[in-house]
C-alpha cells in the first residue's frame, strides 16, 4: 500500500512540460491587429473541400485546437458560406464540385476573398493537366491569395491569411 500511494503522489513528468510557439504567437498577435483595424471585428472563414486528399483539412483543424486556438486572434471557422468574409479551397477542384464551388462563392457574401491552400488548390497539383480536374481555382474563381504546400503548416497558413490582410489593407 505503501509503494502504491508514493507512486501515486510522485511528481509526474508532465507537469514540467511547456510547449509554446513563440513564432505563431508572434504572427497571431500581428494577424488579430490587422484584423481589428480592417474588420473592426473578427472574421469568418468558410471551408470548401473540392477534391483534396484531407491533409490540409487535417492542419486546418489543428488551428481550431487548443494549442493553436485561432480564434482567440479573431479568426472562425463557419458551416455556412452565407456567414463568411473568406473562402479557403482545398484540393484540385474536380469537375463534379466545380458548380458546387461557383454556388458557394455566389453564396458568401460580398466583399468576398478567396485563399486556395495548399498545391492541389494552386495549380493542380499532381493531378495537373489530367480528365478528372481543373488547373487550380483560378481556373475558375478570382483567388486572392495562394498558399503552396502539401500541405502547408499552420504557420504558413496564418503567414497567407496575414497578406490577404495585407492587401485587402491596400485596397481600401
Amino acid at each position: 500500500m505503501r509503494k502504491l500511494s508514493k507512486k501515486l503522489l510522485k511528481k509526474k513528468i508532465t507537469e514540467n512540460l511547456v510547449f509554446r510557439d513563440e513564432e505563431f504567437e508572434k504572427y497571431g498577435i500581428k494577424l488579430k491587429e490587422k484584423v481589428d483595424s480592417i474588420f473592426g471585428r473578427s472574421i469568418a472563414i468558410r471551408e470548401v473541400d473540392c477534391g483534396s486528399d484531407n491533409s490540409i483539412e487535417i492542419e486546418l483543424v489543428n488551428l481550431t485546437m487548443p494549442h493553436y486556438d485561432i480564434e482567440r486572434f479573431g479568426i472562425s471557422f463557419v458551416a455556412s458560406p452565407r456567414h463568411a468574409d473568406i473562402l479557403i479551397v482545398t484540393g484540385a477542384v474536380t469537375h463534379n464540385m466545380e458548380i458546387a464551388l461557383r454556388k458557394v462563392y455566389d453564396a458568401t457574401p460580398a466583399p468576398k476573398w478567396v485563399i486556395a491552400l495548399g498545391d492541389d488548390a494552386c495549380n493542380g497539383g499532381i493531378f495537373r493537366d489530367t480528365y478528372a480536374v481543373n488547373n487550380g481555382v483560378e481556373d475558375i474563381l478570382p483567388v486572392d491569395i495562394k498558399i503552396p504546400g502539401n500541405s502547408p503548416s499552420p504557420i504558413e497558413i496564418i503567414k497567407g491569411i496575414l497578406a490577404l490582410m495585407d492587401n485587402i489593407k491596400k485596397q481600401s
